[in-house]
């Protein structure tokens, strides 16, 4: 015998489409799983989702109404002209459901929580109750031209730091991160855990704060529009150089006779070469002297380099003898 798809959305054979869509949207809503919790509520809203499924494609139906389900699955012998239609449902109602509601639940807009009342109990036919609501429908789905779902909102950005050296702002570099996040399945429903890489490409001379997007990228839900991932770069401390900007700073630690004296010093580069320098006159603590073009590639025009600035700290040394003291008392002016 098979099954009979009109006894199961509850209509007549030769019934018109737009009586089959209203008996599949009455059904599904009525049997929905997350609605309705009866043991047998999964296994209709299968059914119902097969019957229309069937009974809403002129052909499928032409050939069950002919052949029956035997012939429309092409268990049987018979069929048109002698073949068999080798129909199969593919077995997922909520896809059925997603698609005839525009990938929308309607139960946001019907069923939602009110102010933290009790869900609405589901009625043979739930749209009885309100008014309004013609036979147009929204893309051709019956009932639904009036009172549009709220609009989905976009998740709230998800930031992270991303630390990187200053070798790797200068020669510029590629980051690849992994993240896990949720995807909707086809079904548009349930969801699952889902690892992805996100390949960031530094750019040279990028500045601390520099902000890279990946819109849309974090968690997916039914209801919303996934978060933005941003990645905010951070300079990890280096144990040479400090950063200002384009420029870097060397800190060389000078004694005090260095620095009344002078002295040559080899200043080390972030590029792992040397540069020389000869003092002859008096070095303050706390000045600056200025290397130019051995800095960081500036962000806007990576071919030119900011400046490497040389800081001088002098050593005091912490006790002196008599005889040391008088010296620099006579050498020294007041």
């Amino acid at each position: 015998m098979g099954k009979d798809y009109y006894k199961i959305l509850g209509i007549n054979k030769g019934t018109a489409d737009d009586e089959i869509k209203k008996a599949y949207r009455k059904l599904a809503l009525k049997y929905h799983p997350d609605k309705n919790k009866s043991p047998d509520a999964e296994e209709k809203f299968k059914e119902i989702a097969e019957a229309y499924d069937v009974l809403s494609d002129p052909k499928k139906r032409e050939v069950y109404d002919q052949y029956g389900e035997e012939g429309l699955k092409g268990n049987g012998s018979a069929g048109p002209n002698g073949a068999r239609f080798q129909y199969t449902f593919h077995g997922d109602p909520h896809a059925v459901f997603a698609e005839f509601f525009g990938g929308r639940s309607p139960f946001d807009m019907f069923f939602g929580q009110r102010n933290g009342e009790e869900d609405m109990e589901i009625d043979d036919d739930p749209l009885s109750s309100f008014s309004g609501f013609g036979m147009g429908g929204v893309g051709g789905v019956p009932g639904f031209h009036r009172g549009r779902p709220p609009a989905r909102k976009q998740d709230t950005a998800v930031t992270h730091e991303l630390k990187v050296s200053l070798e790797e702002v200068y020669n510029g570099c590629t980051k690849k991160m992994k993240i896990r996040r949720k995807r909707l399945n086809p079904d548009r429903h349930t969801s699952r855990q889902e690892d992805t890489i996100l390949t960031i490409e530094i750019k040279k001379g990028w500045k601390e704060g520099t902000k890279i997007t990946f819109p849309k990228e974090g968690d997916e839900t039914a209801h919303n529009i996934p978060a933005d991932i941003i990645f905010v770069l951070k300079d990890k401390p280096h144990p040479v150089f400090k950063r200002n900007g384009s420029d870097i700073i060397y800190q060389a630690k000078i004694s005090l006779r260095e620095a009344l004296c002078g002295c040559t010093l080899s200043i080390p580069t972030l590029d792992k070469k040397t540069h020389t320098m000869v003092f002859k006159d008096i070095i303050q603590p706390g000045s600056q002297r200025r290397i130019a073009s051995e800095g960081l590639p500036l962000p806007k025009q990576p071919e030119r380099r900011g400046d490497l600035v040389v800081e001088f700290h002098v050593r005091f040394p912490e006790s002196l003898t008599n005889t040391t003291r008088e010296k620099l008392k006579e050498l020294l002016p007041l």
